[in-house]
């Protein structure tokens, strides 16, 4: 998954995510389309992860 193709559900994937991690706000976790490598990198430093695993993670939810 090259981009993150959510736009239609990114809320119920943000409520999937902070039940997941609960350490994320909703600032973290707040999306403006066209700037997905923003969040990408805003999740990568809360959570430690890659952006793809990030992108696995959110494709899988």
């Amino acid at each position: 998954m090259n981009k993150l193709t959510f736009k239609g559900q990114w809320n119920e994937i943000k409520g999937k995510l902070k039940q997941r991690f609960g350490n994320l706000t909703d600032d973290d976790l707040a999306y403006s389309e066209g700037h997905d490598e923003e969040l990408l990198g805003r999740l990568q430093k809360k959570l430690g992860m890659s952006q793809d695993e990030l992108r696995k993670l959110i494709a899988d939810l």
